[in-house]
């Protein structure tokens, strides 16, 4: 497939996902992905999983089903200060990690400035390898500033599936500008399915139709290649054969 790599997945452990790690690694394997995260939120999210659940990742297989495995955790950024909810040893424990804002986790403010700080501190973590869905239209936003910190950082900007169909009705020309903004400063992005089930694992279509629209180059979308995106964690200092 085109875009042989889904980061950003959920199972059961999250507590409102619905199929478990198997199920969605067996169902990547069906569809031809090459790499599957598994990133259940961080502790804060109600029903999430303890952070015992991200330290014992070593319980698992680098491989399933033919799929090479990232073990990670989509943490919630818990205020301004742009503060993750999983305590530093799970961050460096850890293959992956995207920082969100959830409406459960952070009450929803119409300032852009507050807003944007959250996302600019996290991004200050360099245990933060992905800003997750930006353009919830619930928490504006200043777009520039985001990519311009993530260049800055070298972390990537997710372009988020769900977002356009099922999750943040409304993130379309918020998402639109961010992918536009990356396209313009050389910024490399990420389309993830945020599935909740395995039947989204790797559905990227309403997220491809924002980059066509804008004409995004193929070598800015990081899916593109498994190398690309191994050798990308590995400067970041995560390699595949350790955790």
């Amino acid at each position: 497939m085109k875009y042989p790599i889904d980061i950003h997945t959920h199972t059961v452990a999250s507590g409102h996902a619905y199929t478990t790690l198997l199920e969605n690694a067996k169902y990547a394997s069906e569809i031809g992905l090459k790499i599957l995260g598994t990133t259940d939120h961080a502790p804060s999210m109600p029903d999430a999983p303890h952070e015992w659940y991200f330290g014992n990742f070593k319980a698992l297989p680098r491989e399933i089903y033919g799929v090479t495995m990232l073990y990670g955790c989509e943490a919630n950024i818990v205020d301004y200060d742009g503060n993750i909810d999983l305590p530093l040893q799970r961050q460096e424990q850890i293959d992956i990690m995207i920082a969100s804002i959830h409406d459960p986790v952070m009450k929803p403010v119409d300032d852009p400035d507050l807003n944007t700080k959250a996302f600019l501190n996290a991004m200050n973590n360099p245990n933060v390898h992905i800003i997750g869905h930006s353009g919830n239209p619930a928490f504006p936003i200043h777009a520039e500033e985001l990519v311009k910190k993530a260049k800055e950082k070298n972390v990537l900007i997710e372009i988020n599936n769900s977002s356009f169909i099922r999750s943040r009705i409304g993130s379309e020309k918020t998402c639109s500008k961010i992918a536009r903004l990356c396209k313009e400063n050389n910024v490399k992005i990420i389309l993830n399915s945020d599935a909740h089930s395995c039947f989204s694992i790797g559905n990227f279509d309403a997220a491809l139709k924002i980059l066509k629209d804008i004409d995004m180059p193929e070598e800015l979308i990081i899916n593109r290649s498994p190398s690309e995106l191994l050798s990308f964690l590995k400067k970041k200092g995560k390699s595949i054969e350790n955790r």
